[in-house]
């Protein structure tokens, strides 16, 4: 199964996707997500000058050591841009293999372990009204889980928040990157944050009782002792889990936070290998893995990941907002049914557009998503519905402390 052609494809259909088209000889099709939100054209370009040369010629089915290949023989390893163009041609090989195989490509990791992945929504407002809102819109469609972000008196903007005044007409959970020639500023306090969001909780737990499975992610704006308090403070209200409490790259940092509060922990949608969980798996200073297969080195390795976490009872939250495209969707809900150690699936549903040029065969019911039964990972890249939506440059923002330092956003 040698391949003959290679093609980085480059759409906006709402928001900017980078997709890896790889075909064979004798005619078939794989395709893999490679968007880097924010810095869409700097994987494009290594994907197109330094790693699709390297392909034409080689046998699909190695995927293994294609891997091992884009990895090990570039010498300077790691990194977002360097992985995610590693996981693009990862998930095209696999879904290459499953196509030959004429199987949908979870029957290929090993089958079912379950019949759909638990998903969870995306709730936010501004005020307790909007926010008691927006679950409710949430439930009524089916969502079982919910993820819950709320607005800051006194602060117009925050980040999750879709009734954003920043938005600009448009959901800014759904797509917080701007088409502006410099990133948008925001601005943070985090002590009113640590006093306002507990009283939150505290009220949507009284609103809609202690059943609803509720996460919060606080988007690495903590230092250590700070996500430590907020952690405890909110073990009241029995959260599935709290995100990215803390920049984790310094690993040691969550033992602090273990300590101190027994909140689930869930990190590492900025995580691009193994590496990067090494402690906080062995330690079992989290209990979920938030890596995209997009950002993670594709299939191939965070199925390595997971089976690493599974030693440790750490289960898996793969990342899953609109800048995930449905081709790394598709590839984690195959995942997702297919590993034992599975948690729940983060899902921001795409928009009509991009399901247009994508075309995935997933479908949402009774709060979970379950990928196609057709061969291969289920998505059919639509090239006339994509010339509609060239690229256009945009930035997530960046954040600043109310004395003006920049902050993590």
């Amino acid at each position: 199964m040698l391949i003959d052609h290679v093609e980085v494809l480059v759409s906006s259909p709402g928001r900017n996707f980078v997709t890896l088209r790889v075909r064979t000889a004798d005619g078939l099709t794989g395709y893999g997500d490679a968007t880097l939100n924010g810095r869409e054209l700097a994987v494009a370009a290594y994907l197109q000058e330094h790693v699709v040369p390297l392909l034409t010629g080689r046998d699909a089915h190695r995927i293994e050591d294609t891997w091992q290949y884009l990895y090990r023989g570039a010498y300077w390893r790691r990194g977002p841009v360097t992985m995610a163009a590693i996981a693009a041609v990862d998930t095209a090989l696999w879904d290459l293999k499953a196509k030959v195989a004429g199987l949908p490509l979870y029957q290929l990791l090993g089958g079912r372990s379950r019949d759909a992945c638990l998903v969870y929504g995306h709730a936010s407002g501004n005020t307790l009204p909007e926010l008691f809102d927006s679950i409710r819109a949430h439930l009524e469609k089916g969502y079982r889980a919910l993820r819950i972000q709320t607005g800051l008196p006194g602060m117009s903007t925050v980040y999750g928040v879709a009734s954003s005044p920043a938005a600009a007409g448009e959901r800014y959970d759904y797509e917080p990157a701007r088409a502006t020639a410099l990133p948008v500023e925001e601005r943070w306090d985090t002590r009113l944050y640590l006093r306002h969001l507990p009283t939150v909780f505290e009220a949507v737990r009284a609103e809609f009782g202690p059943e609803l499975p509720l996460l919060h992610d606080s988007h690495h704006r903590l230092t250590p002792i700070q996500a430590a308090s907020l952690g405890k403070a909110l073990e009241p209200y029995d959260l599935f889990w709290l995100e990215d409490v803390t920049p984790a790259e310094n690993q040691e940092a969550l033992r602090l936070v273990r300590r101190h509060t027994t909140t689930p922990l869930a990190i590492g949608e900025v995580f691009n290998t193994i590496w990067d969980y090494q402690t906080l798996i062995r330690e079992q200073l989290i209990d979920y893995v938030r890596s995209p297969v997009t950002h993670a080195g594709g299939i191939t390795a965070l199925r390595r990941i997971f089976d690493y976490a599974a030693m440790y009872q750490v289960k898996s939250g793969i990342h899953g907002p609109t800048d995930i495209s449905p081709v790394g969707l598709a590839a984690a809900l195959h995942l997702g049914v297919a590993i034992h150690n599975f948690g729940i699936q983060e899902y921001m549903p795409h928009t009509s557009d991009t399901d247009a040029v994508f075309r995935p065969s997933y479908r949402f019911a009774g709060g979970s998503l379950a990928p196609g039964e057709e061969p291969g990972i289920g998505i059919d890249y639509d090239d006339v519905a994509a010339a509609r939506f060239p690229y256009k440059a945009a930035y997530l923002p960046v954040n600043r402390l109310l004395d003006g330092t920049v902050h993590d956003w």
